[in-house]
């Protein structure tokens, strides 16, 4: 058994900076990198640190200086850096069986069997057939062609700033640009439940969620009503942590039963507790026909899954459903794992505990700041949307870019979005270090206000 007190530092002790960040041997080894990587993420663009380790919640560069780690890796890490659970696990598997291709394995077998016992719903309903993969995006993509090969059917329904992933199916349930091309035929976007931003200009509840009656007229008008099912982020993460309305997944689960369209959750980003549940939909008591999982599910090892409800589940038969690394031992042994620490550590009641003093936090910050517009989240999935103007709304990107910057400098390590401030620490983290990343925050969030001249 491990030391539970594996993660524990020093409060005084972190962040500890002892070169102006980016050091000298990050930007020396982000240009030598650079010469040949491309196409890296905003994050990376916008402060080019190099890491050389990390424990639990923090990260440590390779010029010696240690940030508070709140992006878990970007969604990944939620039991922290090198979980030692985690660690022996995956060591323990690589010296036994690296890969066996998709033939059943002592540790496979024992991953299938916790994972029936922990997932969603009852009957027909229960998320029983599985598939493993190794990148979130297979999996969604493997979930499309699920809900064809279920259904007959061929078109769907996704909405506006959900992220789904990088595949071509993937990216055409998402906003795309101009060096995409043309949406595939067959996928239609609508207007997300996001009440702060709403698109039909309507107040909660008052609107009775025009936004998911509004599907009816894109069935009509739109589709040639063939349409296999509709898509979603339980909670939107690239957009920005945005929680949708009470209501609105059970109203899109209602829709989606009357008229014979499969309902999928893209849980890639916010299954295994990352919302204060181990299944984000259990927030709402919903369980959907396909739920692909990803990120924490292996706590940083590459490990993703796509979940079809029982009286689907022989259906995968019919799509081709196996990878040359999907499940292989170390990623099954991974997952396992984390999934036993999740338990273990009761750690879907410490995001939840996390969650609720971090957006009490938020909210003092949206009320004092004439730059944000609005604080939200659940669990340890939290946002900070920037704006010039709290009447108008307007986007601050600028302003999103200059506090991601000035707070990485000081010692925090998280994720920008345009305007938008993206968090995500680990479950594990104390509540002590969450507050102190919060005054960082918030005192970088005063700078950049006055250098922008909103404060005097």
């Amino acid at each position: 058994m491990y030391d539970r007190n594996w993660a524990k530092m020093d409060i005084n002790a972190v962040p500890h900076m002892v070169t102006t960040s980016p050091g000298p041997k990050s930007q020396e080894m982000h240009a030598r990198a650079a010469k040949y990587m491309k196409g890296l993420s905003s994050q990376v663009q916008l402060f080019p640190v190099a890491f050389a380790s990390g424990k639990g919640c923090t990260l440590t560069d390779v010029d010696g200086n240690v940030y508070i780690d709140f992006s878990s890796g970007i969604y990944v890490t939620g039991l922290g850096h090198c979980h030692p659970k985690v660690t022996e696990a995956v060591q323990r598997a690589a010296g036994e069986l690296m890969n066996a291709h998709d033939f059943t394995t002592p540790i496979k077998m024992r991953l299938l069997e916790k994972l029936a016992e922990i997932t969603p719903g009852e009957g027909a309903r229960k998320l029983a057939g599985m598939q493993l993969y190794d990148s979130g995006t297979t999996a969604v993509e493997a979930g499309l062609r699920l809900m064809r090969a279920a259904t007959g059917k061929f078109e769907f329904i996704s909405f506006h700033r959900d992220f789904h992933g990088k595949t071509m199916g993937a990216v055409g349930l998402a906003r795309m640009d101009v060096s995409q091309g043309l949406r595939a035929p067959g996928f239609f976007l609508v207007p997300r439940g996001y009440c702060y931003r709403c698109e039909f200009r309507q107040k909660y509840p008052e609107c009775g969620l025009l936004c998911v009656d509004y599907i009816r007229t894109v069935l009509k008008e739109e589709t040639s009503g063939r349409v296999a099912g509709i898509v979603f982020e339980p909670i939107q993460g690239w957009a920005g942590s945005v929680v949708p309305p009470d209501g609105w997944i059970q109203k899109i689960r209602a829709l989606c039963d009357e008229y014979g369209i499969l309902m999928m959750a893209d849980e890639v980003l916010t299954c295994m507790g990352r919302t204060g549940k181990m299944f984000a939909m259990e927030n709402w008591a919903t369980v959907p026909d396909v739920m692909t999982l990803g990120k924490g599910f292996g706590n940083g090892f590459p490990v993703t899954a796509m979940l079809v409800a029982e009286k689907y589940k022989d259906v995968i038969e019919k799509i081709s459903a196996s990878t040359s690394y999907g499940g292989n031992p170390m990623a099954c042994a991974a997952a396992l794992a984390s999934i036993e620490v999740i338990q273990e550590e009761d750690l879907c009641e410490r995001s939840s505990h996390l969650g609720e003093i971090l957006l009490a936090r938020m909210k003092q910050i949206e009320a004092n700041s004439p730059i944000v517009g609005e604080a939200r989240g659940m669990g340890c999935l939290l946002g900070l949307e920037l704006v010039k103007d709290k009447a108008t709304r307007e986007p601050f990107d600028q302003a999103g870019k200059l506090v991601y910057q000035k707070a990485f400098r000081k010692g925090l390590a998280w994720i920008p979005a345009g305007h938008i401030l993206r968090m995500s620490p680990p479950l594990i983290m104390e509540d002590e270090m969450a507050m102190k990343a919060m005054d960082i925050i918030e005192e970088s969030i005063h700078e950049t206000a006055r250098e922008l001249g909103y404060e005097a």
